[in-house]
């Protein structure tokens, strides 16, 4: 009898941690981001070029989406298919807004905001993701205008983070936001897979 109840226990732990790994790979589906203060030229481009091509890998993923496939979660308890293509708008929208900051002011300290408030919004909760790609496509070539053109020293320049208690340099930034983009695209697949097993 012990031993079957150890058997069960072991099983519901192993379960449990298998559960836990899932929910992380969904969470993360390209690892987490990995800071790097001091990138290589070549990595700034590839960088600056994930950032640049964004809008249009968005626009290939959903361009014969439906409605319902909208509604699919990436993961449990996860935003809807629809609230991350929104969320992209309102982030980037906001990261551009940091790196002009931090390039017109000496550390200038940025502005957070409750992500998970905004992704409840009536325009995150919308299906008229067009809306937010067309966003997106503008906001994309300006911000990578801007990119392709720092200068050594503008992209040493740096803001401040209240919420985490550090500066980011522009270069680190630029990194932090390839990732962001590929972070969700990689939702973005996962909702669509889904087929809406996770709602």
């Amino acid at each position: 009898m012990v031993d079957i109840l150890k058997w069960n226990l072991t099983q519901n732990l192993y379960t449990t941690q298998n559960t836990d790994m899932d929910i992380e790979k969904l969470k993360f589906p390209i690892g987490e981001f990995v800071p790097n203060r001091s990138p290589e030229y070549t990595l700034l481009q590839q960088w600056i070029a994930d950032i640049e091509k964004f809008p249009a890998k968005i626009e290939e993923l959903t361009k014969d989406i439906s409605t319902e496939t909208l509604g699919w979660r990436y993961r449990p308890g996860g935003w809807m298919v629809k609230q991350v293509i929104h969320h992209c708008a309102d982030s980037h929208m906001n990261s551009l807004m940091r790196f002009k900051l931090a390039l017109t002011e000496d550390i200038p300290a940025i502005r957070p905001y409750f992500e998970d408030r905004w992704a409840q919004l009536h325009d995150s909760l919308s299906d008229e993701i067009a809306e937010s790609i067309m966003l997106l496509k503008g906001l994309h070539k300006k911000w990578t205008r801007l990119l392709k053109n720092l200068t050594k020293e503008q992209l040493n320049r740096e803001y401040l983070h209240p919420e985490q208690g550090r500066k980011f340099s522009i270069a680190e930034t630029i990194g932090l936001y390839a990732w962001h983009g590929n972070h969700h695209l990689a939702h973005i697949k996962n909702g669509i897979g889904s087929k809406g097993k996770y709602n």
